[in-house]
């Protein structure tokens, strides 16, 4: 069917409607563009549908970068600019902030770009076994549980991308081939790491040939039989990885399976403005929630604040305090429940600086005294949650939104990540 399209949605899609009024999301369209469309699904509510031919471009379509896209599932946007990407993110926090949180912001935020390319600094990798076609090692396809084959992959950093060929032979090769099924990646500013998650046991040679293809390309291997807390170093003397905020001169250290951001040249612009917008002042008491390896803790120390990081996961708080004294910092770092927690014992604090995961920070929010904290700063991956909890800080907790803007954190794709200054 014949289509003009309306808008692009923040998963990549078009926005359109059919003859009969339903809405019909297509991929491969952009807001503006008039096409022909063929139905994938159709629902009661929406039609899923793609693109058969572009009959009036949009003027912000590009030719994809990368040839397995449409295929493989790792991008959503390649055939838009990054402008297009990033004003359809906005109109998805916007709408999001006023259709669940009933709120517009005092001050829309100028978007913070960065590198589209060679970005993903961390990407979990499939890995299945077909029979015919050997080892595929990418992520997942579009709309499938199969694995692309991918051959390239630009979005990886280029040193991890070149890699793929040899890794797709490197595991062809060995006898736990059949049960290897996720390679992670990680790579800091200097080292980078593959963590190979195996389901068996591997054999003295499996161990050698993994050995021989770290040293050979420079890169720590890591092997995984369990859960995250189950990775280790191949070679026991593995370095740490780390990456620099410059602006504060702080050096942060991770380990492969650590939450870090995935896209570290644009953490930098994210964590100044984090720190700008937050305002610290020497002496006072800045409490920084779900605080990782120290990403905002350090910085906000760094200004002279009196800093105490929470966090659910007992080795990412030792990894904080680690760090804290590798940058000759004071910070108190601490293992809290955040899903219900208890500042109490440790307040008050003046401001607060949130970075919670998708399921967002309701429980937090929530439960914050009415005398503290004046000023919080929310760093959010997903609009709906940040939406939400912005409701219940503006209508039941007596906070305004301040300012509100996106940062293009994962170019490509349909990852929205914000940031949201409240203030009391």
């Amino acid at each position: 069917m014949r289509l003009e399209i309306e808008a692009l949605d923040a998963a990549g899609h078009g926005v359109a409607r059919n003859p009969e009024g339903k809405v019909v999301f297509v991929e491969g369209a952009l807001g503006g563009e008039l096409v022909e469309a063929e139905v994938l699904q159709a629902r009661p509510r929406f039609e899923l549908a793609r693109v058969v031919e572009v009959l009036r471009p949009a003027a912000g379509r590009r030719a994809a970068h990368c040839p397995h896209f449409g295929v493989c599932g790792g991008c959503a946007t390649q055939h838009a600019d990054a402008r297009t990407q990033m004003a359809a993110k906005q109109r998805w926090l916007e709408d999001c902030l006023a259709r669940i949180g009933k709120l517009r912001p005092g001050l829309l935020l100028p978007i913070v770009y960065g590198e589209e390319w060679g970005y993903r600094r961390r990407a979990r990798l499939s890995v299945r076994r077909v029979p015919k076609r050997g080892v595929l090692v990418g992520f997942r396809e579009r709309r499938s549980t199969y694995v692309a084959d991918m051959r390239v992959c630009p979005v990886l950093p280029p040193r991890i991308a070149a890699l793929l060929p040899a890794l797709r032979a490197l595991i062809e090769s060995l006898s736990v081939r059949e049960r290897l099924p996720q390679v992670e990646v990680a790579a800091g500013d200097g080292a980078a790491a593959l963590v190979f998650r195996h389901l068996l046991p591997l054999a003295p040679r499996d161990r050698e040939q993994l050995g021989e293809f770290g040293r050979a390309n420079g890169i720590q291997v890591w092997l995984q039989p369990g859960g995250p807390e189950s990775a280790h170093p191949l070679a026991a003397a593995a370095p740490a990885l780390a990456y620099e905020l410059p602006e504060f001169g702080v050096r942060i250290a991770f380990g492969p399976t650590d939450f870090t951001q995935v896209n570290l040249g644009v953490n930098r612009v994210l964590v100044s403005r984090a720190v700008r917008l937050l305002e610290p002042r020497p002496g006072e008491r800045i409490a920084d929630l779900y605080c990782g390896v120290g990403n905002f803790a350090l910085p906000l120390a760094r200004a002279g604040a009196e800093v105490i990081g929470f966090e659910g996961s007992a080795a990412l708080v030792e990894r904080a305090r680690r760090n804290a004294a590798a940058n000759g910092l004071t910070v108190q770092f601490e293992t809290a429940d955040l899903l219900q927690p208890n500042l109490a014992p440790y307040g008050p604090f003046e401001k607060l600086l949130l970075d919670p995961p998708r399921e967002g920070a309701i429980g937090l929010v929530k439960a914050l005294p009415e005398d503290w904290p004046r000023r919080i700063v929310y760093v959010s991956c997903d609009p709906a949650t940040l939406a939400r909890d912005a409701g219940v800080l503006a209508h039941a907790g007596g906070f305004r939104l301040e300012a509100a803007g996106v940062v293009n954190m994962f170019p490509h794709t349909a990852h929205v990540e914000s940031i949201a200054l409240f203030v009391r």
